[in-house]
């Protein structure tokens, strides 16, 4: 059991208002997480792609399969990070509207009870 001063839970107040949600926030996630996206649908294109062109060449059934897998697996991975930072962008632009919907009705139901 640890015991805080006034000036620690102060500066834990300060950090929590630091970090509040707000809709231009989520949008610039949105935007970066985006990106990252697109970046990851290029680099999945790309890998595709290049097995795609480059067929394997081996006598052995056993290092066919295994590198088919292989192939498979690479791709499985980026693909699954591209739908994950779409997913994730996605997130961010419905919180954002979710949020500036939040404020609009605090602003009307402020302004009615006046």
């Amino acid at each position: 059991m640890t015991h805080s001063t006034p000036e620690q839970k102060n500066d834990s107040s300060v950090e929590a208002n630091e970090q509040k949600v707000t809709p231009l926030r989520c949008l610039l996630g949105s935007v970066l997480s985006g990106s990252l996206a697109i970046a990851m649908y290029f680099l999945t294109y790309s890998i595709a792609y290049t097995f795609a062109t480059k067929p394997i060449t081996s006598t052995s059934q056993l290092a066919i399969r295994i590198s088919a897998a292989v192939r498979t697996l690479v791709v499985g991975v980026a693909s699954l990070g591209t739908f994950i930072f779409g997913f994730v962008t996605l997130g961010l632009i419905l919180l954002a509207i979710q949020l500036t919907l939040q404020i609009f009705k605090e602003k009307l139901s402020s302004s009615s009870d006046n």
